[in-house]
C-alpha cells in the first residue's frame, strides 16, 4: 500500500542516603570531589558517578548532574524527592541534568523516580509535588530506561533552576516529568511509566528521541499531554500507551522554529490513545494535535474514547511556521472506537459532545475532512461502536468513564485474535513513513538503540 503526502495541517546542595546495596559509610557528593561507593561491581571516575542497584536515595534540595559528567542509576535504584521543597519560597525540587545520564532500569528492577510512600496517595495523583527531569542544552545524552517517573508537575517559580536558566518562566510554567533542550542530544525513552504530574509527560525542546514501549497515565491537570514535540526535534514516537492525557497524546508543533532550530520531525505510529481530551479545561485538542510546520507522519494508531479526531489547525495556511502546516504530512489510517458512556463533563457553550463517538462524528473546524484520516476507521454512531470493538483482553471499553485517569495495573491492552484492529493498516512499504531511528538508530552510552518497526495493526499490541 502506498499512501499519498496528503496535506495536513553552580551545582546545587543534595541530601543523599544510601540503603540496601551500600553500607552506613558509603557516601555520595555532586561536586568536584564527586565520590562514588566503592565494591558492588560498580566502576567509578572523576567523570562518572554510579548510583549502585536497590540504593535509595533521598533528595531534599535540587540535584545536578554536572556539565562534563555522568551518572549511571542502576537497577533498582530508588530516587525520592522531599516535597518540601527548596528555600523560603519552597521551590520544587529539580532533577538538573547538565551532563549526561543513564537509567539503566530492568522489568524485574525498574528504577523509580517519586516521593515518599505515605504521598503517594490518588488525591495527590495531579498535585505537582516535585520538579521532575530537566536536561538542559548542555546534556548530550539521556537513556530512560524501566523507570517510573511519578508525582512531578511542580510549578517553576522565582529561584527554581529552570527559571534561572530560562527554560521555564516563573509564575508561567510547570514541570514535566521530562524535559529536553539540546537540538543535538541524543535520548532514548523506553520500557517506562510516566505517570501522575501536572504538566507534560514529556516536553521536547530539541534533540534526536525514541519514545517507545512506555506507559504514560494521568499526565496533566488542566492542560498538557502525553509527549509535546517543539521545533529542534527529530522523534520516533511508537509503541506507547496513553491513557488519559488532559489534551492530547500527542502534541506535535514546530514552535520555536528558527535558523538555529529545524523543522520538528516526528514519525508516530503503533500508540494506543485512550481518554484523552475529556479532562482539559475548555476544548482544545482530544488526542493528536499537529500544527506550525511540523513535518508529522501520524499512522497505524489506535484512539480509544478520546474526545475528538486528530486536529490540524490552520490547515489552509500550509508550510507556515507561525500559523500552519507542513503540506508533506500524514495522518491516516488511524482507528478511532468509541465506547458507549457518556462523559460527566460537557461544554454545552461549545461543542456539547458527551460522547466519544458524537466527538468522532462532530463537524470540528480544525478536522481536515476528506485528506486527514481519509482511509482511517472512525466510530460515528453508537451503533458502530460494538462493530468497531477492539477487542482489548482486559479493558472495559464502555465502562471506565471518561474522565477517569487512575491507570489500573490489571487491564490488557492486547488484542483478541477476532479483533478489527488486526487488519487494514498501513504496510509500512512507503519509505517516508520508515521510523528516523529504525536502521541506523541513536547510539547512547555507547550502545545503539533503534525504534520499533512499524507493525501493520493498529495500536500498541497485537496478540499475545
Amino acid at each position: 500500500m502506498k499512501l499519498k503526502n496528503y496535506l495536513l495541517a553552580g551545582t546545587a546542595l543534595v541530601a543523599l542516603s544510601f540503603m540496601a546495596a551500600c553500607s552506613e559509610d558509603d557516601t555520595v557528593s555532586n561536586g568536584n570531589d564527586t565520590e562514588t561507593p566503592e565494591g558492588n561491581g560498580n566502576e567509578s571516575n572523576d567523570d562518572v558517578i554510579v548510583w549502585p542497584a536497590d540504593t535509595v536515595v533521598t533528595l531534599t534540595n535540587h540535584y545536578t548532574v554536572p556539565e562534563g559528567k555522568s551518572l549511571i542509576i542502576k537497577e533498582g535504584a530508588q530516587i525520592i524527592v522531599s516535597t518540601d521543597g527548596v528555600g523560603a519560597n519552597h521551590a520544587p525540587v529539580e532533577f538538573t541534568v547538565n551532563g549526561n545520564l543513564y537509567c539503566e532500569g530492568t522489568a524485574e528492577k525498574p528504577i523509580l523516580f517519586s516521593v515518599p510512600q505515605d504521598e503517594r496517595t490518588e488525591a495527590n495523583a495531579l498535585a505537582g509535588l516535585w520538579g521532575g527531569i530537566v536536561a538542559t542544552s548542555t546534556c548530550a545524552e539521556m537513556l530512560i530506561d524501566h523507570t517510573i517517573i511519578e508525582y512531578t508537575g511542580g510549578q517553576v517559580i522565582s529561584g527554581s533552576p529552570a527559571a534561572n536558566a530560562n527554560i521555564y518562566t516563573a509564575g508561567d510554567d510547570a514541570y514535566p516529568q521530562i524535559t529536553t533542550d539540546n537540538i543535538n542530544g541524543h535520548y532514548v525513552i523506553t520500557n517506562s511509566i510516566l505517570r501522575n504530574g501536572w504538566s507534560d509527560g514529556i516536553y521536547l525542546m530539541g534533540g534526536n528521541a525514541i519514545i517507545a514501549n512506555n506507559i504514560f497515565a494521568a499526565n496533566g491537570y488542566d492542560g498538557a499531554e502525553a509527549v509535546n514535540v517543539k521545533a529542534g526535534c527529530v522523534v520516533d514516537v511508537a509503541g506507547n500507551v496513553m491513557f488519559s492525557p488532559n489534551t492530547n497524546g500527542l502534541k506535535l508543533s514546530s514552535s520555536g522554529q528558527s535558523e538555529d532550530r529545524n523543522m520538528a520531525k516526528i514519525q508516530a505510529y503503533n500508540n494506543t490513545i485512550i481518554n484523552a481530551g475529556w479532562r482539559r479545561d475548555g476544548e482544545k485538542g482530544g488526542c493528536v494535535y499537529a500544527e506550525k510546520n511540523a513535518l508529522v507522519n501520524v499512522f497505524n494508531n489506535l484512539m480509544v474514547n478520546c474526545k475528538f479526531r486528530a486536529m490540524t489547525p490552520n490547515y489552509d495556511q500550509p508550510n507556515n511556521p507561525d500559523e500552519g502546516y507542513c503540506s508533506q504530512s500524514v495522518i491516516d489510517y488511524n482507528y478511532y472506537a468509541s465506547g458507549t458512556q457518556k462523559s460527566d463533563i460537557v461544554f454545552e457553550d461549545e461543542s456539547g459532545v458527551a460522547y466519544s463517538w458524537e466527538g468522532y462524528a462532530y463537524k470540528h473546524k480544525n478536522y481536515y475532512e476528506g485528506v486527514v484520516d481519509a482511509h482511517s476507521i472512525i466510530t460515528k454512531s453508537e451503533a458502530e461502536c460494538a462493530v468497531n470493538d477492539p477487542k482489548f483482553v482486559n479493558f472495559p471499553i464502555n465502562d471506565v468513564a471518561l474522565t477517569d485517569y487512575i491507570y489500573q495495573d490489571a487491564w490488557d491492552f492486547h488484542v483478541q485474535a477476532d479483533s478489527p484492529v488486526l487488519t487494514g493498516a498501513y504496510d509500512g512499504n512507503d519509505e517516508a513513513m520508515a521510523p528516523y531511528f529504525g536502521t541506523e538508530g541513536l547510539k547512547v552510552n555507547g550502545q545503539t538503540y533503534t525504534s520499533p518497526a512499524v507493525e501493520a495493526r493498529y495500536g500498541a499490541y497485537g496478540t499475545k
